[in-house]
C-alpha cells in the first residue's frame, strides 16, 4: 500500500535490488538490516546541506527495507537514518541521529568533516561507547548520490584479457603517478583523468607493462588523528563505500573520468587492476565513528567477540573485521566486485589482507563461503584474482593456502631475493626454488607458476632505491617516533646510510638495483614492479608512506640523474626479453622444459654443493628439445652475489652469446669465445643464449 509524504507516492518497490537504483522513472531504495526497527530515507538539496525530506521505507522483506519513489531523478542526494536498539553489550549500535552512508552507494558527494557528531556516544563520558549521543551528523557527512547507470557510453570498449603467463603488474597510485608529471595539465594532476592521459598511458605501455594495479580507489576518509598532525591518508586502505570511487581523485568529469581512464588503458592493451579492502572499514573498533555499517546493523556486518559482543574481533589490526560469514555481507562484497568488473570494466582485483575473506568462525577455510562464491561466479571466476595471503589473526599466514584460480603475493620470494643478493650464506637452495616459480608452494591442485606474484618491493616497505641505500627505516615524518613500519627490511646501504656522493658506493647500489630487476623478470611466476622503481625512486628511507601525501611519496619525473635513465632502459630491456622468450615465463610445471642448476666448475650442482652454505654463485640452464613457442630454446642465467668475481666454466655447446650483464648494462650482445675462462663479475647477473 502506497503512502503519501509531502505529495510523494511511495511504493513498495523491489527488495532484490539493493542500493539506490534509477530506472528512468524513479528510484528503488533497498537496504539490508536484520536488526533494525525502522529505516528512514533522507533526501537533501542539491548542495547536500539541507535535509528536504525524510521518508520511512514502507516495506521489510527478507531482512531488506525497501521502497520506490516515482519521479525521483538521478543526481538526487540521500542518506539513511536507522532506528533500533542502542545496546553495545549485545552488539547493537543503532542511533538515528547519525546519517549513514548506503553500503551500495555508487557515488558520494562531500567529505567527512570530523567532529563529535560522527560518534554514536559521547566522547568524554565514562564507559564512553555505552553512552548515547544525540548530535545530528548530517551536516558533517558526505551524501550518497543516485546515478544513472546508462549515462556513459563505453564505445565498444574491450577488456584486453592478458594471459596470466604474460602478465606484468605495475603497482601504482592515482595521485602519486600523476601529481608531478610535467605533461599532465595541472587541473588533471592527481585525478583519474590525469592517469588516463596519453603521456601516462604511453609511458606505461613503453615499459612493456600489461596490467596497472592501483592502490585503493574506493571512497575513504582522512583519519582524524592524521589531520591533527597535518597528514593525510595517502594509500587509502580505510574504505567507507565499496561501490563509490574516491571523489578526491575526481577531475572535471567526475565519475566518468574513472571510466575514461579505464578505456584509455584498454585502448593501449593494458589491464586495470584494483587493490580492494573488503577486510575492514573506516569505522574502527567500539570507540570508532558511526558512518555506515555500524549504524545499519553492527552485529551483522562485523565479527564480534563471541561472548563480548560489545568488542570486535580484530584480525586486521585496524579495529574491526568485516563479517563475510554473513550471507548478506558476502553478497555485498561479491556485488561490489561484479559492479567494478561489469559496469566499470575493471580487469581484476588484489585483495588486501585477503586471508580475512576466507575466515569462518572456526578460522581460515580454503573452502569458505567467499572463496566458493567467487569460484563459481560466472563473472568473478574469469577476472584476475590476487590475494595478499596474510592477516594478523590466528593462522593468518596463508601463502600457498588460497584455492585454485587465485594468484598470491609471495613474500617468500621477496625475502629470499633480498637475502640472496646480500650474499647471505645458506640462501641458494631457497633462491633457486623462488626463481623457478616456488613450486614447493604452488605446484599442487593444477595451480600454475603464475599463481606466485613475485615482487622485490611494494607500496608497503622500501622502494628499490632505498632497499640498497638504507640499513634501517626512517619514518620520522610520520609523527610516530619512527615506531611505525616494518623493522625486517633486509636492506643494505653498502657503507653510507642514505644518499652519498661516493662513486664506489653508488656504483654498487646501481648494480644491485639491476640485479633485483633482472632477477624479478627472469623468475617464473607473475612479476610485479613498483611504480618508479624502474628509475630508482626514493622515499628517503621511509618504509611506511601511508600518510605522506606529498613529494616524499609522489613519483618525480624531472631532473633525474643519468643513472635513472640507465636503469629505466635496462628495466624495459628485461621486460622485452621476458615477453619475447616464453622460456623465461614458464606457464606450466609439466611443459617439458629442461631445468639444470650448474656450479662454477661447469658441472651440475651436487647435493654437497647445495648444502654448502657459502656456495651462492650458481647457474641456471633452461632448454627445450623442440621449439614449439616463441623465442630462445637454450638459455643460461648466471648469478653471483659475491663482492668479487668468480670464474664460471660455461657448458660445452655450439657457443654462447651474452645478451645482458648487470655489470655493464649498456653493452650490446657479444659472443663468448673461450668457454673455460669466462669470469662472472662480482655482484652481477648474466644472461647467455646458445648459438
Amino acid at each position: 500500500m502506497a503512502q503519501e509524504i509531502k505529495g510523494r507516492d511511495i511504493q513498495p518497490g523491489d527488495f532484490t535490488r539493493l542500493g539506490a537504483n534509477y530506472d528512468g522513472d524513479g528510484v528503488n531504495f533497498a537496504l539490508f538490516s536484520a536488526h533494525a526497527e525502522k529505516v528512514e530515507l533522507c533526501l537533501f538539496d542539491e548542495a547536500g546541506k539541507a535535509e528536504i525530506e525524510r521518508i520511512t521505507l514502507p516495506e521489510f522483506t527478507n531482512e531488506i527495507w525497501h521502497g520506490y519513489i516515482p519521479g525521483l531523478k538521478s543526481g538526487a542526494l540521500y542518506g539513511y537514518r536507522v532506528h533500533g536498539p542502542y545496546d553495545p553489550e549485545s552488539g547493537h549500535r543503532f542511533n538515528p541521529n547519525k546519517l549513514l552512508v548506503d553500503p551500495y552507494a555508487r557515488e558520494l558527494a562531500g567529505d567527512i568533516e570530523w567532529s563529535q557528531a560522527h560518534f554514536a556516544y559521547t566522547l568524554d563520558s565514562e564507559d564512553a561507547d555505552l553512552s548515547f549521543d544525540e548530535t545530528d551528523s548530517a551536516p558533517v557527512m558526505p551524501k550518497c548520490r543516485v546515478i544513472d547507470p546508462n549515462e556513459y557510453d563505453w564505445n565498444g570498449d574491450q577488456k584486453p584479457s592478458v594471459p596470466w603467463a604474460k602478465t606484468i603488474f605495475y603497482e601504482s597510485h592515482v595521485k602519486g603517478l600523476t601529481q608531478l608529471h610535467p605533461a599532465i595539465p595541472e587541473e588533471l594532476r592527481g585525478t583519474f583523468e590525469g592517469l588516463g592521459q596519453k603521456d601516462i598511458v604511453d609511458y606505461v605501455r613503453s615499459l612493456g607493462i600489461t596490467s596497472i594495479e592501483l592502490l585503493p580507489i574506493h571512497f575513504f576518509p582522512d583519519d582524524s588523528h592524521l589531520l591533527d598532525k597535518g597528514l593525510h591518508n595517502y594509500w587509502g586502505y580505510n574504505t567507507v563505500a565499496f561501490f563509490a570511487p574516491a571523489s578526491r581523485y575526481y577531475g572535471p568529469k567526475g565519475i566518468a573520468g574513472f571510466r575514461d581512464m579505464v578505456r584509455a588503458f584498454h585502448d593501449a592493451g593494458i589491464e586495470v587492476i584494483l587493490d580492494v579492502v573488503y577486510n575492514h572499514t573506516a569505522e574502527g573498533n567500539e570507540l570508532g565513528p558511526t558512518l555506515s555499517f555500524k549504524g545499519i546493523d553492527n552485529f551483522s556486518y562485523y565479527r564480534n567477540l563471541p561472548d563480548q559482543a560489545r568488542y570486535y574481533i580484530n584480525d586486521t589490526g585496524t579495529g574491526n573485521t568485516v563479517n563475510t560469514s554473513h550471507p548478506r555481507v558476502l553478497q555485498m562484497v561479491t556485488d561490489s566486485l561484479r559492479y567494478w568488473s561489469e559496469e566499470m570494466h575493471v580487469d581484476g582485483f588484489r585483495f588486501d589482507l585477503g586471508t580475512i575473506l576466507g575466515r569462518e568462525p572456526q578460522g581460515f577455510d580454503q573452502r569458505g563461503g567467499f572463496f566458493d562464491a567467487v569460484g563459481q561466479d560466472p563473472v568473478l571466476s574469469r577476472v584476475k584474482l590476487v590475494g595478499e595471503p596474510w592477516d594478523i589473526g590466528p593462522g593468518g599466514y596463508q601463502v600457498g593456502g588460497f584455492p585454485p584460480g587465485w594468484a598470491e603475493w609471495n613474500d617468500k620470494y621477496r625475502d629470499t631475493a633480498r637475502d640472496y643478493w646480500k650474499d647471505i650464506d645458506g640462501t641458494t637452495p631457497d633462491f633457486a626454488t623462488r626463481v623457478l616459480g616456488s613450486g614447493d608452494v604452488y605446484d599442487l591442485r593444477g595451480r600454475r607458476p603464475w599463481a606466485s606474484v613475485n615482487f622485490i618491493t611494494a607500496h608497503d616497505g622500501f622502494t628499490l632505491n632505498d632497499l640498497v641505500s638504507y640499513n634501517d627505516k626512517h619514518n620520522e615524518a610520520n609523527g610516530e617516533d619512527n615506531n611505525d613500519g616494518h623493522n625486517d627490511n633486509r636492506g643494505f646501504n653498502y657503507g653510507v646510510e642514505g644518499p652519498t656522493e661516493d662513486d664506489g658506493i653508488n656504483t654498487v647500489r646501481d648494480r644491485q638495483k639491476r640485479n633485483f630487476i633482472a632477477t624479478l623478470f627472469l623468475s617464473h611466476g607473475t612479476p610485479m614492479l613498483l611504480a618508479g622503481d624502474e628509475f630508482g625512486r626514493s622515499q628517503m628511507g621511509n618504509n611506511n608512506g601511508y600518510c605522506q601525501d606529498n613529494e616524499l611519496s609522489w613519483v618525480h619525473w624531472q631532473n633525474l640523474p643519468e643513472s635513472a635513465e640507465i636503469l629505466r632502459v635496462f628495466t624495459k630491456r628485461m621486460i622485452t626479453l621476458r615477453q619475447r622468450h616464453s622460456i623465461l615465463r614458464r606457464e606450466n610445471w609439466r611443459d617439458g622444459l629442461s631445468v639444470t642448476w650448474l656450479n662454477p666448475g661447469g658441472g651440475e650442482q651436487t647435493d654437497e654443493q647445495w648444502q654448502d652454505a657459502g656456495s651462492t654463485t650458481i647457474g641456471l640452464r633452461l632448454s627445450r628439445k623442440q621449439s614449439i613457442e616463441e623465442g630462445w630454446d637454450d638459455v643460461l642465467i648466471l648469478f653471483n652475489p659475491h663482492e668479487g668475481p668468480v670464474p664460471f666454466a660455461l657448458p660445452d655447446t655450439t657457443g654462447w652469446i651474452m645478451e645482458i650483464t648487470t655489470s655493464r648494462p649498456t653493452d650490446q650482445a657479444r659472443q663468448i669465445v673461450d668457454l673455460e675462462s669466462f669470469v662472472l663479475e662480482g655482484r652481477s647477473l648474466s644472461i647467455l643464449r646458445a648459438t
